[in-house]
């Protein structure tokens, strides 16, 4: 298998279409090696964006822990005994 048709298929498979000339300079939004020592380049997608917005914020999503803190300060956050149970279990069972 060449190496190009498994970029291909890659491609494909994420839904990423090769980078389209830019429409201000005539040039690909990747850029060539600094070195000139290859033709090596880099494209970052959205995808790859969106994985690095979520490292950056730990796993916390700030929407949702604005919501429980505005019902939690209204009196009005309430979580039903069977979830608790439930994830108490599943902590002993699971060693976490």
């Amino acid at each position: 298998m060449s190496m190009s048709s498994s970029l291909e298929g890659l491609r494909s498979l994420l839904g990423v279409n090769p980078a389209a000339p830019s429409a201000t300079t005539g040039r690909s939004a990747t850029a060539p090696a600094p070195s000139g020592l290859g033709s090596d380049q880099a494209t970052l997608s959205s995808a790859g964006s969106q994985v690095s917005q979520a490292a950056a914020n730990d796993g916390v999503r700030p929407d949702k822990v604005a919501a429980i803190q505005a019902a939690l300060a209204a009196g009005t956050y309430s979580v039903p005994a069977s979830a608790v149970a439930s994830k108490v279990i599943d902590a002993m069972i699971t060693g976490r």
